[in-house]
């Protein structure tokens, strides 16, 4: 299993680099357990976490400070049901607006 994210900074139309993403898992009684910490690299992406996520409900936490005048961070929450298969978690950010998707 593969998660990948992607940072771009609309505002700029490039990627944001150095940005801090925390990785977690949510656990059965419903708490959240950190797997994994990261930050950006030069072309805004985190490709290896150095943890396996596994099946279940995970969440991304971007500290988008800087990046937004409105949003001191953006968390994006989503399912993994198939761990055989990669996913791509993107972020475009900008000063008062932000959006996500599945990616490939």
């Amino acid at each position: 299993m593969s998660l990948s994210t992607h940072v771009l900074d609309a505002a700029k139309g490039a990627p944001a680099a150095g940005v801090a993403v925390r990785l977690d898992r949510r656990d059965a009684g419903g708490g959240w357990t950190t797997l994994a910490e990261a930050r950006t690299d030069a072309d805004g992406r985190v490709r290896e976490w150095g943890a396996e996520p596994g099946e279940g409900v995970h969440r991304l936490t971007f500290a988008t400070e800087g990046l937004s005048d409105f949003y001191p961070e953006v968390t994006v929450a989503f399912t993994i049901g198939d761990p055989g298969r990669h996913y791509h978690v993107p972020l475009l950010i900008s000063p008062f607006a932000y959006s996500t998707y599945r990616g490939s």
